[in-house]
């Protein structure tokens, strides 16, 4: 009986699965390789599909659906005790025509079939080895069903030593790849990007197939995989000869890859997009023209925006206009997607709210270098990782800074967004940082110290508000420096938040009277400051007394 015959399906190749309890399996992505950098939790598109190169499984298993194509039951190896019956309940898969069967419901006599044992569940069957069409590689150590192999023969030379398959190779080889990475972690994306057309595509298949072999069922030939030399600098020697698996080189490693360009350049709207009036079908115009229909667009919200853009190609055109756009907000989405940073782009906002997202830093440097009007920025929530990219981007117009609530930021890493870039040359204006032009700066919740208050006085002398509120490292000398004479927030600060400082006592409030402007201060949540001592400073106050609507917040009316 042929093997179409059987039923449908009886050829067809299962997918394997993770066996989940091999090193591959348990460890978490390396975050560095080409997989790695194209997932989505990592700021990637997400197109490839695959997982990381260092967790590519070494023993794939049968899904749990598969079913023997004979008696239509899945594995009962559980249910005995003897290996023999275990075996003879066990599904195993044939390397040559791919069906999934019971050895035990095989009835083929004395026909003997030849178990691979470095993958699972893996053999060639009874009935394929007795019609001859062995496969073309076999696997490293072979059992057979009725009689046990021979020993190799010793020879005057010494004692032979059975040669491997290639499939064996090609899994030591990926173990020993591993390693390597391991222990050079900074050399892992240059590696990963070397050998991923040779390791990756030979480890994600059920059994070492290529990609371009895997449909047709062809085998790579014996030996072949041993003897090329991979592009990485590596050079895989066939075991037995003498020489490791793998050798790493003596010579200089390779100069690192350079920067890949981009495809899509995304450049914002002209100034004056044609047409400048609505044609109508008729033929005619519209009598209203360019600048009347954008006041009208005016009074709309982003929502009716883009219900406008579906109308004609001329409204969806003008509705990209910026003065239609002064703030956008993403805030809160859990990833970030071309099509939106495109969007962002086209339509040049003022506004930037990117508050809790998954923003990368790769994503985040795209949109800084090509939004040169941008004045407000939030990233409040962000990790630190996609706020670091301020650190090398122009900021020109840029007024408010939002970087609340930011995990794991210390303080070298703030002191590396406040200095100026490391080429600026001392005569030049950018001298003074990166944010000598904001003027409302936000840093609740940081671990900011008096070390980096002392660089945000020298290189951001223009701001008017500044939220400090619960950093945990705020007391009385923090406020002594924002005041000291020479300060220059001294005559600039308007607003200043300090709730939530716990380190605040009642001598830290007479410095406040050397704030000429300022008309609001918040001291909420301050567990050592006095309500007592609080009123008095409202009572006393910079030029003119505060008024309290509430507990320890002073206001003063401008």
């Amino acid at each position: 009986m042929s093997s179409s015959s059987r039923g449908p399906g009886a050829g067809a190749r299962r997918r394997r699965t993770r066996c989940r309890r091999c090193r591959a399996c348990v460890r978490t992505e390396c975050g560095d390789c080409h997989f790695c950098r194209d997932m989505k939790k990592f700021g990637g598109p997400g197109r490839m599909k695959q997982s990381c190169l260092l967790r590519q499984c070494t023993a794939p298993v049968l899904p749990h659906t598969a079913v023997c194509l004979l008696c239509g039951e899945a594995g009962k190896e559980d249910t005995v005790e003897g290996e023999e019956e275990k075996f003879g309940l066990s599904l195993m898969e044939c390397t040559i025509c791919n069906e999934i069967v019971h050895p035990g419901c095989l009835k083929m006599g004395k026909a003997e079939g030849v178990i691979n044992s470095e993958i699972p569940n893996c053999w060639e069957c009874p009935r394929c080895t007795q019609e001859g069409r062995t496969s073309k590689v076999k696997g490293g150590r072979e059992r057979h069903l009725k009689k046990k192999p021979k020993p190799p023969m010793a020879s005057a030379e010494g004692p032979a030593v059975p040669s491997p398959s290639p499939q064996r190779e090609k899994l030591e080889r990926f173990k020993r790849m591993c390693q390597l990475l391991e222990r050079v972690p900074d050399t892992s994306s240059s590696s990963s990007d070397s050998d991923s057309d040779s390791d990756s595509s030979g480890t994600s298949l059920s059994e070492d197939e290529a990609p371009g072999e895997a449909r047709n069922g062809r085998r790579p030939a014996r030996g072949s995989s041993g003897e090329k030399e991979n592009r990485g600098g590596r050079r895989a020697i066939r075991p037995g000869s003498g020489g490791p698996l793998l050798s790493w080189p003596l010579g200089p490693a390779p100069p690192p890859r350079p920067p890949q360009l981009e495809r899509h350049v995304v450049r914002p709207p002209p100034r004056s997009p044609e047409p400048d009036t609505l044609p109508l079908a008729a033929g005619s115009d519209h009598p209203l023209p360019r600048a009347a229909w954008l006041r009208v667009f005016q009074h709309l919200g982003p929502r009716e925006l883009c219900v406008c853009m579906r109308v004609c190609r001329t409204w969806s055109r003008w509705c990209y206009d910026k003065r239609l756009w002064p703030r956008m907000d993403l805030s809160r989405r859990k990833s970030l997607t071309p099509p939106m940073l495109s969007g962002v782009v086209r339509r040049q906002p003022r506004a930037l709210d990117l508050s809790w997202t998954g923003v990368s830093k790769k994503q985040l440097m795209w949109l800084l270098n090509r939004l040169q009007g941008l004045q407000e920025l939030v990233l409040s929530g962000c990790s630190w990782l996609s706020v670091s990219a301020l650190g090398s981007a122009p900021l020109p117009a840029l007024r408010l800074l939002d970087l609340r609530w930011i995990e794991d930021v210390k303080d070298s890493q703030l002191r590396e967004l406040l200095l100026p870039p490391p080429d600026t040359k001392p005569g030049q204006t950018e001298s003074r940082g990166r944010l000598q032009g904001v003027a409302e700066l936000r840093l609740a919740g940081l671990e900011l110290t008096d070390a980096s208050l002392r660089l945000l006085l020298r290189h951001a002398p223009q701001l008017s508000a500044l939220d400090l509120s619960h950093c945990a490292h705020v007391g009385d000398p923090s406020v002594h420096l924002l005041t000291a004479p020479t300060s220059p927030l001294r005559e600039t600060l308007v607003h200043l938040n300090l709730a939530g400082c716990h380190r605040l006592t009642d001598h830290c409030l007479p410095l406040f009277r050397r704030c000429p402007r300022l008309r609001r201060l918040d001291l909420r949540s301050c567990r050592q400051l006095s309500p007592e001592a609080c009123a008095r400073l409202a009572a006393a106050g910079p030029p003119g007394p505060f008024r309290c609507p509430e507990e320890k917040l002073l206001l003063k009316d401008s």
